[in-house]
């Protein structure tokens, strides 16, 4: 399996990466997409990427950190694309739930986040919250300048964003919130979305999946991601798992 979204540099993992990746290859995880959230720790991001084989990173800054970096330009971020290992851009977007960062600011970032999508060919990690309009709007906007591939990381918004998005060719990413209670509207949602468009990710150490909620996330847990997948199209853990890797790889061409 693929966990197409981790945060290893957090501090969560300082005193057991080594273990938490054990536990992830023992547990069927072959690949990991390191995520880079500030372009003040890509550094480390890819310094993890870089001591593993199997394990390679993304390059961007978050829209909750937009406001620490206002003079971000695309040419900056497609020259730290060119390392081979750096496989994608982001994550980004708009996220007016906790306005951690100015609108016109996050707005700003996530244009000059596409420009680099589009230059480079590498997805754009996109994440979104309370901003589906405006997030369906920018990306049809910058879509019709030139296309470039999109992921809708960590799905937790409504049909409309979904469906404008897949429009335009765009991936759909799921995580542990499909296998919660609660998570109701979310799975009527990635029901819809063909599985050919599917993804898999922990966004660990965040967002753990049952039977485990409450606990650290990490990448071991994704089968439990598949396993909420499957049951809404009354697959196997297995068969989804296999499914979606191959959707990753398709996403993600420099991946090998």
């Amino acid at each position: 399996m693929f966990d197409t979204h981790v945060n290893l540099h957090a501090d969560a993992y300082a005193e057991d990466l080594g273990e938490v990746l054990t536990r992830a290859r023992d547990a069927g995880v072959s690949r990991m997409l390191a995520i880079c959230e500030r372009l003040d720790s890509f550094p480390r991001v890819k310094a993890i990427a870089d001591a593993n084989a199997d394990i390679w990173c993304s390059v961007g800054t978050h829209p909750h950190h937009a406001k620490d970096f206002t003079d971000t330009r695309p040419e900056e971020l497609i020259a730290r694309a060119q390392d081979p290992k750096v496989v994608a851009i982001g994550e980004t977007g708009i996220d007016l739930h906790y306005g951690y960062s100015p609108q016109e600011q996050q707005e700003a970032s996530f244009r000059a986040h596409i420009e680099a999508a589009r230059e480079t060919g590498l997805p754009l990690i996109v994440h979104t919250r309370e901003a589906d309009d405006l997030t369906a709007n920018i990306l049809e906007d910058e879509s019709a300048r030139g296309a470039f591939p999109i992921l809708l990381h960590c799905y937790t918004g409504g049909p409309d964003l979904c469906q404008r998005g897949l429009k335009l060719g765009a991936f759909v990413s799921v995580s542990g919130i499909l296998s919660f209670k609660s998570a109701k509207e979310v799975r009527a949602v990635i029901k819809d979305v063909p599985l050919d468009r599917v993804i898999l990710e922990t966004d660990c150490p965040y967002l753990t999946p049952m039977p485990y909620r409450g606990r650290r996330n990490e990448p071991a847990y994704l089968p439990y991601v598949a396993d909420a997948l499957a049951d809404l199209h009354g697959s196997t853990r297995e068969e989804i798992g296999a499914i979606c890797e191959a959707n990753a790889l398709r996403l993600f061409t420099r991946v090998s």
